[in-house]
């Protein structure tokens, strides 16, 4: 019967229903899956050595050279001839599809670098010689896991501030109301400035200072949910039973806040996601050398005559961030009472 069917059913139909949404929600899954693994995609490791009856795994274990009879005690570089001619006398090696991580340089370039899209080097090379397929993935990698904790992180204190200011009102959220409007009036990239002058900003320690100022994206939208749930019945029937404020709060009240802000988080990884791009693109974001599509996209405006570069970034980004927002259109969808209450009605 529509009537006793779980709402998480009819949902996930409303979501199924926008075809669009959920073909983005299935490419930009596998694409993400794929970069979970760069490692065995794109590696300058192989993923498999057998030599000598005994198998290697040289992407998780480092093997020194004389391991494979060479003559060092340091990390043996399988793309050394020396080494390739070791192990192929007594066994054999199975590479990843790219045979570059997003750090190596291809030093038998034939021609200077940025160096065209070839059989070696299929989208190209950077300024530096480093293949550009192999930085596109570690860099969709690298963005989205950025995004996705900073925006869990981000929601996180959010909806907890919303929540307080809401419940209580009164000087409460007068007191954070005016926090708020000061605190999302300083100059993030000002202090990023300031703070890269004395301190090389890392991946935790960018996700740090991002986390200062992007925890406000969703407290106006929590603490108004809370201010026309603190007055229904259900709530005051939980007062009135003596019910601890923590349970109310997380308990009762928040599931029905979190409809709205669920719609909204789609939204709020695309914009995290911009941020780093941006701030890669001028300079201020990861530390050099790091896997970034800003950075690419910041080589192709310096190299305007390799326009691999810039279209490789911009159409990578591009896909990720027209996904993402497919995918937030069909969450809304899916929690649009409308769309779930009318799939309902209309089964038998």
């Amino acid at each position: 019967m529509g009537g006793s069917e779980p709402i998480w059913r009819r949902q996930w139909r409303a979501f199924c229903r926008n075809r669009r949404g959920l073909w983005s929600l299935a490419v930009f899954m596998v694409l993400f899956v794929v970069s979970l693994g760069a490692e065995l995609v794109a590696n300058d490791k192989p993923i498999l050595v057998r030599y000598q009856g005994e198998l290697y795994w040289p992407v998780f274990q480092v093997y020194p050279e004389t391991a494979f009879g060479g003559l060092f005690e340091t990390e043996a570089n399988y793309r050394d001839p020396f080494v390739e001619e070791l192990i192929d006398k007594d066994g054999w090696m199975l590479w990843p599809p790219i045979r570059y991580s997003y750090d190596t340089i291809n030093y038998e370039l034939t021609q200077p670098a940025p160096a065209p899209p070839s059989a070696e080097n299929w989208l190209g090379t950077d300024d530096q010689g480093r293949d550009v397929l192999a930085r596109l993935i570690y860099g969709f990698r690298l963005s989205v896991l950025f995004g996705l904790i900073l925006t869990v992180a981000s929601s996180a204190i959010g909806v907890v501030v919303g929540a307080l200011q809401g419940y209580y009102g009164g000087w409460l959220d007068l007191a954070g109301q005016r926090f708020l409007e000061i605190w999302s009036s300083m100059p993030i990239l000002y202090l990023i400035i300031v703070i890269s002058s004395f301190v090389v900003p890392g991946f935790w320690t960018l996700l740090l200072i991002m986390l200062l100022f992007s925890w406000m994206t969703l407290v106006d939208l929590v603490r108004a949910e809370f201010l026309r749930a603190r007055n229904l019945d259900y709530v005051r029937a939980a007062q009135a039973l003596g019910v601890r404020t923590p349970v109310i709060l997380f308990r009762h009240m928040l599931p029905n806040a979190m409809v709205a802000t669920l719609t909204y988080l789609p939204f709020v990884l695309n914009a995290s996601v911009i941020l780093l791009t941006s701030l890669d693109f001028i300079g201020f974001g990861l530390p050099p050398g790091s896997p970034s599509l800003g950075e690419l996209l910041g080589q192709g405006k310096a190299n305007l005559h390799a326009p691999w570069l810039g279209l490789s970034a911009f159409v990578t980004l591009a896909l990720m961030l027209s996904l993402l927002v497919f995918v937030g259109e069909a969450v809304r969808d899916a929690f649009d009472p409308r769309k779930y209450h009318a799939d309902s009605g209309s089964r038998p």
